[in-house]
């Protein structure tokens, strides 16, 4: 669960642009600020089940975004590899990593 937050955060900070301000709205509420589905209905006027509905289709939207351009995924593999050449000592090793980046970037 803690897992699916922290990637729908991500996808938001890089989708956000693509969203409506009130989809924004909704999911900074429920998800940056931690209110519960019935405190974002009393903070916007609207009903809990209103809310329930408009956050999980932009979980959706954001999810779709992700599939087709596939930028959360990328950024993490280059991160992965980062990592990996920051704990490295042999320079054969991280010639290779480099390749390996080389490799998402292109893809």
């Amino acid at each position: 669960m803690l897992e699916k937050m922290n990637q729908l955060n991500a996808m938001y900070d890089i989708y956000k642009p693509l969203l409506t301000d009130k989809q924004c709205e909704y999911i900074e509420l429920y998800y940056h600020e931690d209110l519960s589905l019935s405190e974002v209905a009393d903070e916007i006027g609207v009903s809990r089940n209103a809310v329930y509905d408009n956050i999980r289709r932009t979980e959706k939207l954001l999810i779709g975004y992700e599939e087709k351009l596939k930028i959360h995924e990328k950024a993490s593999k280059r991160q992965a590899i980062y990592n990996k050449i920051e704990s490295c000592t042999s320079d054969i090793t991280i010639l290779a990593l480099l390749d390996e980046l080389q490799v998402v970037e292109e893809s």
